[in-house]
């Protein structure tokens, strides 16, 4: 890919990946080697099933689950080339979050949950991450999601430094429900019943 930089976006459109959108997240897979890596399967699957796998079955999983129907994401399309993805779908689709030791779920809410950012390079700091994490809020409320939660960390973070940042989700209407003394963060969107209804 070229990596001359692009102008703003005048446009830009979000769409939550269906069976008619598989190539779409198969070409924004092929053109950004890390994402293209993982295949944001990462959390899908447990650790011992990602160590097993490989970048093309790990591909080749993200695409099945779309065909079948489940909630995998949001893309962003600048001129309908995808640019940018936000991973959300119910926590219990993600099987490492929930063997999880350091993001335990916090009580027995259903929620869905968000868990990872790619923007290509060229379309950074335009507020894409933002439009993303919105408009997965909104199809997860198409969906009947009653909550949603990411788990943000610090810009200047070494580590899961794709779930986004503590300011993001803040502009994004989502609060703080960390508990005390837990070391990651978890922030939560409550869901209201007219979200739901549009």
């Amino acid at each position: 890919m070229a990596t001359t930089r692009r102008r703003p976006i005048a446009n830009l459109q979000l769409r939550p990946v269906s069976a008619e959108r598989i190539s779409d997240l198969q070409r924004f897979s092929a053109e950004h080697g890390k994402f293209g890596y993982c295949s944001c399967m990462r959390w899908r699957m447990t650790s011992s099933e990602f160590r097993r796998s490989s970048k093309e079955t790990r591909a080749g999983k993200m695409s099945a689950r779309a065909l079948a129907g489940e909630a995998t994401g949001v893309l962003a399309y600048d001129n309908g080339q995808p640019v940018g993805w936000c991973s959300i779908a119910p926590r219990q689709a993600y099987a490492a979050l929930e063997r999880s030791r350091t993001l335990p779920p916090i009580d027995n809410k259903p929620v869905w949950s968000v868990v990872c950012f790619f923007v290509d390079s060229r379309y950074r700091r335009q507020g894409i991450t933002l439009a993303l994490l919105k408009a997965a809020v909104e199809y997860a409320a198409s969906e009947g999601a009653l909550i949603v939660e990411g788990y943000p960390v610090e810009p200047d973070a070494t580590s899961y430094t794709y779930m986004g940042s503590p300011n993001t989700f803040l502009r994004a209407g989502f609060e703080d429900v960390t508990p005390t003394g837990q070391k990651r963060a978890i922030m939560r969107r409550h869901i209201s019943a007219s979200e739901r209804m549009k």
